[in-house]
């Protein structure tokens, strides 16, 4: 059947953006239909109808004035959003009415107040050849940052990145598709590029070229329009930050948890004190950046020091910073040209502040944000009203006095209508009729009301009353004199509705040539409040500025974990120290389990990275090595997206860190080797020591419950025992929390699994199997013994019993493989 000429305006476009939902404006909705509708209807749980019983296409569709709230559930869930709008006027349109697609909305792209303040929202491009060729851009705010890396270093980027959408020239192959989907599930392909090298690209070399260009221009070609807030491309080496791949991130729970997905129980929720949202980003970037430049650090931890000794200025520019809101979105708003007049109060507002943080700044010897032009920017937005509306089609933007015309059109509608409470005062007293009233709705317009009850004895073309609507109980009516003030006061309004819209198109564009100056202030208002965050946060939970060794040498004192004793009193939190030196870099830790070893690991990393962004540490001392890279081995868990068992996971982290770390790294090692069987893990166990020791001689914490791995003290020189002190006390295990030289030979197993209140009969069980183990010397599985039907059993003698004796005598748990092989083809040969 042929189509509608409207459905086949649709199909047109539908045609052109087949990868996304069509928002199809009809009147005063969108319309979807087909595919769309369907899918539509499902994601946003509205109605799914028919176009007509002849020709059933599905549809659906959502009022204009709400639809940013459906684009917004549909973007959040990874769909793509072409809007249709109308481009004429239907009234004065013979015909079918011309639409366009006026914007793309993408997971990437999004611009509007839905984005969560405290995150970046980032779309990356990937071009790939000899290299990975990376750009990303945060479209909200500007910031665009490229690199060329190797494939490694490309998915530690995205782990670190965490980009919404990712696009490409071309698909990948399905293996690197799958990988990257298990991080970023949005992978578009936009393979028509244009021939014109974006400005922000034009000083780069030209292999960072390919990845800039793309972003360009797909982001061009899905918001048609010029994006001149983006910033020009800043090239950076993934070198030049200290090295977090994706499991050190994960493990350490630097700003999501592993259990629930969120920021709580992180390291970001320790650094709860930024009152800006640019400071909250920055933060966040900082800390999954950790700077390897010494000199950078000092910089910010002598910031965070003097904002600790002038605590007085600190609480007052952080009073002062409180009442900035979000410059650098707002600065993308004003360029993208969907800025509003409440924005632009908020920006304002953020301006006045700057004198008073800029004096603060003098008082601390800082230096000053450049504030050059602000004051005339403030000028040029001290005429909007301070409580005008997020419409900029509505009218009461801009002050009285602002601009003569728009006063005088003010003045015309203020004045009709003084004049129409004049009219029913007037037309009450005529009529006799206290109950009479001059109303208007935006149908009908101005009109005169009168009750049914009144009715009987009006006459209404007596008093020159025409009807206009009769109601259930009034009459409505217009006059000769009510429809000329009418027109009067509707077109002021209207005139003065349109020539504030002018006006504030006018500003808008004024201000697009203050951008540059805007951004450089919120990126050092966004400093500044990352910076009194730490002081703040330092101060709080008395932390201490951290030292850096020339020699490697890492000498902590009564260090804590940051985030756990949160949740502790101070009283109640056990504080450790640790010392690794240039020759004695690994710490071999056993302990029970729940003693806090796993603890004790991750807060020597923590502390290692807080004091690398540039923050004070929980210790009461504190010197470190800078180090360059964090490799971690923490945990246990499945990876079911990509099909890796838990002991493949660990294997796969354990040999990250092998292959990739240096001298100047910290490994950290949690039981590795207990997911295969008792000997092979044991053997990797102690293989990856000896590797990490002769190889690498990196700063590490192993800890494990094979002690048979205490004895390597006595051949590895750079290896130290220590262990994590608990105490038997009348059948019950009291955990100290205290490391403590030297190993411990009983993991105390059992007596965990009695405070995990599991079955008695299971843990009698257990005992005796323990008990059974330790004196046999093997572990053999020992059936349980049966109360029922014993019989006697005669022994036979198979040893003799020199060969018995010495069997008994042998300390199996001592002996290598090697030396077990030799005694047993000794013993073999004296039986024979």
């Amino acid at each position: 059947m042929k189509p509608t000429p409207m459905m086949a305006q649709y199909l047109a476009m539908k045609e052109e953006h087949q990868d996304s939902i069509l928002f199809f404006r009809l009147g005063d909705f969108y319309e979807m239909f087909y595919d769309d509708a369907v899918t539509a209807a499902r994601e946003l749980e509205i109605t799914l109808t028919r176009r007509d019983k002849k020709n059933p296409i599905p549809m659906c569709g959502v009022p204009h004035h709400s639809a940013r709230g459906y684009i917004e559930r549909l973007i959040e869930k990874g769909y793509k959003v072409a809007v249709c709008e109308q481009m004429e006027n239907p009234k004065e349109v013979k015909g079918m009415v011309r639409r366009e697609v006026v914007q793309i909305i993408t997971p990437g792209t999004v611009m509007d107040t839905s984005l969560d303040e405290g995150s970046h929202n980032y779309l990356m491009a990937v071009s790939l050849a000899e290299h990975f060729n990376i750009a990303y851009c945060d479209v909200s705010t500007g910031e665009l940052k490229v690199t060329l890396c190797d494939e490694e270093t490309f998915f530690n980027e995205l782990a670190a990145v965490k980009p919404s959408e990712i696009i490409t020239a071309e698909p990948f192959n399905h293996a690197l598709t799958a990988k990257i989907k298990a991080v970023t599930t949005v992978l578009s392909v936009h393979d028509q590029l244009s021939t014109d090298l974006p400005e922000q690209a034009g000083q780069l070399e030209a292999t960072l070229q390919p990845a800039v260009h793309l972003l360009f221009d797909y982001v061009t070609m899905t918001q048609k329009r010029n994006l001149a807030h983006i910033e020009p491309a800043v090239y950076y080496h993934a070198v030049d930050y200290m090295r977090l791949d994706l499991y050190a991130k994960r493990n350490l729970e630097l700003t999501e948890s592993i259990r629930l997905k969120t920021r709580k129980g992180t390291l970001l929720s320790i650094f709860n004190e930024t009152k800006t949202p640019m400071g909250h980003r920055l933060l966040k970037e900082w800390i999954e950046r950790p700077l390897i430049n010494q000199a950078q650090i000092e910089e910010r931890l002598q910031h965070v020091k003097t904002f600790n000794d002038r605590f007085i200025e600190r609480d007052e520019l952080r009073t002062a910073l409180n009442e900035v809101y979000d410059i650098e979105r707002l600065v993308g708003r004003i360029s993208f040209g969907n800025v509003n007049a409440k924005d632009l109060v908020q920006l304002k507002y953020s301006l006045e502040q700057l004198p008073v943080i800029n004096q603060l700044l003098s008082k601390l010897s800082i230096n000053p944000i450049p504030d050059d032009q602000l004051p005339e920017i403030v000028t040029l937005l001290d005429g909007l009203n301070d409580d005008a509306p997020q419409s900029i089609k509505e009218g009461n933007i801009f002050k009285s006095g602002f601009n003569d015309e728009l006063d005088t059109f003010r003045s015309a509608s203020k004045d009709g209508k003084l004049w129409l409470n004049e009219l029913q005062q007037q037309e009450r007293e005529r009529t006799g009729i206290r109950s009479l009233k001059v109303a208007y709705n935006k149908v009908f317009g101005y009109y005169i009301e009168i009750s049914k009850a009144n009715l009987h004895q009006f006459d209404a073309d007596a008093f020159g009353y025409t009807r206009k609507q009769t109601l259930s109980n009034a009459e409505r009516f217009i006059t000769e004199s009510l429809k000329e003030k009418e027109a009067l006061i509707l077109g002021a309004e209207e005139k003065a509705i349109n020539l504030e819209y002018d006006l504030f198109v006018t500003l808008r564009e004024t201000l697009k040539s203050f951008l540059t100056i805007l951004q450089a202030a919120a990126k050092r208002i966004a400093v500044l409040d990352v910076l009194q965050n730490f002081s703040q946060v330092a101060q709080r939970n008395d932390y201490v500025q951290p030292e850096f060794s020339a020699d490697r040498l890492l000498n902590l004192s009564d260090a804590r974990h940051p985030v756990v004793e949160q949740v502790m009193s101070r009283e109640d939190y056990v504080p450790n120290d640790c010392e690794l030196y240039d020759d004695a870099f690994i710490y071999l830790i056993t302990g029970p389990n729940m003693s806090g070893k796993s603890t004790y690991m991750r807060q020597v990393a923590l502390i290692s990275i807080m004091a690398q962004m540039g923050s004070f540490v929980p210790c009461s001392r504190a010197e470190l090595p800078i180090f360059d890279q964090i490799f971690t081995r923490i945990g246990a868990a499945d990876d079911l997206v990509s099909g890796q068992s838990t002991f493949m996971v660990e294997m796969l982290e354990a040999k990250n860190a092998l292959n990739n770390a240096t001298k100047d790294s910290l490994i950290i090692f949690d039981e590795i080797g207990r997911g295969t069987s008792t000997y092979d893990g044991l053997s990797l166990a102690q293989a990856m020591i000896e590797y990490v020791h002769n190889h690498i001689q990196a700063k590490t914490l192993f800890s494990t419950h094979y002690h048979e791995l205490v004895q390597l003290d006595q051949t590895l020189n750079g290896l130290t025992n220590i262990h994590v002190a608990a105490k038997e006390y009348n059948g019950e295990l009291i955990f100290l929390h205290k490391v403590m030289p030297g190993a411990v030979e009983n993991s105390y197993g059992i007596h965990v699994a009695q405070l995990a209140a599991l079955p008695e009969t299971v843990i009698t069980r257990a005992r005796d199997i323990l008990q059974i183990f330790e004196q046999a010397g093997n572990h053999d599985i020992m059936p349980e013994k049966k109360h029922e039907h014993i019989y006697e059993q005669t022994s036979f003698n198979l040893f003799s019993s020199t060969v018995e004796e010495e069997i008994k005598g042998l300390d199996i748990a001592r002996m290598t493989p090697i030396e077990a092989l030799i005694k047993l083809q000794e013993l073999q040969d004296h039986i024979k």
